[in-house]
C-alpha cells in the first residue's frame, strides 16, 4: 500500500507529518512522492487564514475528483470540518495523529475513522511518537502544544488548544539525536514559544541555555513568540540569546500599533511593551534580525488606529513584517462583529506592504560589503546554494555544501534576500 503525505501551514504541521510518516514505514506502508503514484492521500491541513482554507478545501476535492482516496488531518477538522467533502476516507485531529494507520485499515475495511471530536480529553506527547528522519540542513523540534492566549480572532487554539509543555530533557534529546545525525540548524517550535515551560516549572531561556550547552557546531531558531509572555521572561531570555549557536533573530508579532484594537484583539499586552522588548533586544544583540506580524482591517480599526500602526512600523523598522488582511474565522468571538469593508482592508494591506519593502530594502543595503557567516542549505532555485546568515536572513551565494558552514561577502542586497560570494581560505 502506497501513501503521500502532503502537509501544509506551520512549522508544527511539518512536525506532525512527520511523525504520521514514521508511524507509516513502521507499519509496512510505502512513502511515495508523487501524490498519483499513492493509493492513499494524507492531507495535513491547516486552516489560520481564510484564503488558506478555500485553498484546503480546493485541494481535498482535487484529490478526490482523482478518483484518491483521501485522509484529512491537521486543524481543519477542528476549526471547520463542515467545508470538508464528505467523500473523504476518513478525519483526524491534531491530537489523533498516532491513528493514521489504523485510519487507513478502516477505511480499507469499508468504514471511516473520524477522531476529532472530545480532542481536550485526549493528551499525547508527541516527543515520545516517532519521526521520520529525512535529509536535510534543518529539523523542527516541537516544544509544546497549545498556547495561553484568548485571541478573539484566532481559531487555532480550537485546535491546538491549551498549552502543554513538552519536558525539558526529552525536548534536548530530540535536539542531540538531530545532530549527531548531521542537522545543523534546530527549529524550536510552538504555537508560543514564548510561554513555554510556564504549565511546568521552567522557561524558554532555561531551554535554550540547556540546548546551546550541547557540544557540537549547530544554531537554533527560535519559532514565534508573543510579547505578553516574552516580556515575563526578558532578562532570562535576552541573556540566554546572547549564545552564537542562537541565530540573532527574533519573531515578536505585535499585530496593531494601536492599543485598543490590541484590546479587542485579546493580545493582553501594549505596544509599549512590544517596543520594551525590542529595545532590550536590540542593546544585547547586534544586528538583531526583528519580525513582526501585522493584521491589518481588524474590527474596529479606525483610520488613527491604522495610522498608529503605520507610525510603529516607522519607528521600530522591522526587517520584516507579514501582512495579513484580517477575515473572519468560524467560531471566533471577531467573527461576530462589524467587519470593514474589503476595499478597505485591501488598501490599507497594500500601504502597509510598500512600506515594508521600502524599509526592508533600506535595512538589507546596510549589509552590503559586509562579511557574514552563512550556514548553506542547498541548492537555489535560480542557481548558486541558498543559506541563512548569523541572523537568519535569507542569502544566495556562488558556491557551498549542504550542512556547511562559510564566510561570504555581501554584493547586493532585494528588500527580501542578500546576494553574496563565498570567501576562499
Amino acid at each position: 500500500m502506497r501513501v503521500h503525505v502532503e502537509t501544509y501551514g506551520c512549522t508544527r504541521n511539518k512536525a506532525d507529518a512527520e511523525i504520521m510518516e514514521a508511524l507509516l514505514v513502521r507499519a509496512g506502508y510505502e512513502l511515495v512522492e508523487a501524490p498519483e503514484k499513492a493509493d492513499y492521500v494524507v492531507v495535513n491541513t491547516c486552516a489560520v487564514k481564510d484564503p488558506t482554507e478555500k485553498h484546503m478545501r480546493e485541494r481535498i476535492k482535487e484529490l478526490l475528483d482523482s478518483e484518491k482516496r483521501v485522509i484529512v488531518t491537521g486543524c481543519l477538522p477542528h476549526v471547520n470540518p463542515d467545508v470538508i467533502d464528505p467523500r473523504v476516507s476518513g478525519m483526524l485531529g491534531v491530537k489523533s495523529i498516532d491513528r493514521i494507520v489504523e485510519a487507513i485499515e478502516v477505511a480499507e475495511s469499508g468504514g471511516k475513522l473520524v477522531s476529532v471530536e472530545n480532542w481536550r480529553e485526549r493528551s499525547i506527547d508527541k516527543l515520545e511518537l516517532p519521526r521520520l528522519w529525512k535529509s536535510g540542513v534543518a529539523f523542527v523540534v516541537p516544544i509544546s502544544e497549545g498556547c495561553l492566549n484568548g485571541c478573539t480572532y484566532c481559531a487555532t487554539r480550537f485546535a491546538r488548544g491549551v498549552l502543554k509543555s513538552y519536558r525539558p530533557e526529552l525536548v534536548v534529546k530530540w535536539v542531540k539525536d538531530a545532530i549527531a545525525r548531521g542537522y545543523r540548524e534546530i527549529q524550536l517550535s510552538s504555537e508560543d514559544t514564548g510561554c513555554y515551560g510556564f504549565d511546568i516549572g521552567t522557561n524558554l531561556a532555561k531551554l535554550l541555555d540547556e540546548i546551546t550547552a550541547i557540544e557540537g557546531e549547530f544554531r537554533v531558531r527560535v519559532g514565534m513568540m508573543n510579547p505578553n509572555h516574552a516580556v515575563r521572561i526578558l532578562d532570562e531570555l535576552v541573556e540566554a540569546y546572547r549564545s552564537e549557536k542562537v541565530y540573532r533573530f527574533l519573531h515578536l508579532p505585535v499585530q496593531s500599533g494601536d492599543n485598543e484594537v490590541l484590546r479587542r484583539m485579546g493580545r493582553t499586552y501594549a505596544v509599549e511593551e512590544f517596543e520594551e522588548i525590542v529595545r532590550a533586544f536590540r542593546r544585547a544583540i547586534p544586528h538583531l534580525n526583528l519580525n513582526t506580524d501585522i493584521i491589518v482591517g481588524f474590527p474596529g480599526e479606525s483610520e488613527e488606529a491604522f495610522e498608529n500602526t503605520v507610525e510603529l512600523v516607522k519607528r521600530v523598522r522591522p526587517d520584516k513584517i507579514n501582512v495579513s488582511r484580517y477575515s473572519p474565522r468560524p467560531g471566533t468571538i471577531a467573527a461576530k462583529w462589524k467587519q470593514l469593508p474589503g476595499w478597505k482592508i485591501k488598501e490599507r494591506s497594500r500601504l502597509l506592504h510598500r512600506l515594508r519593502l521600502q524599509i526592508a530594502h533600506e535595512i538589507n543595503r546596510a549589509y552590503v560589503g559586509r562579511r557574514v557567516e552563512v550556514l548553506v542549505h542547498g541548492e537555489g532555485r535560480k542557481g548558486g546554494v541558498e543559506g541563512r546568515t548569523f541572523n537568519y536572513k535569507d542569502i544566495i551565494i556562488d558556491s557551498g555544501e549542504s550542512g556547511e558552514f562559510v564566510k561570504a561577502r555581501v554584493r547586493k542586497a532585494t528588500a527580501t534576500y542578500l546576494l553574496g560570494e563565498r570567501e576562499r581560505d
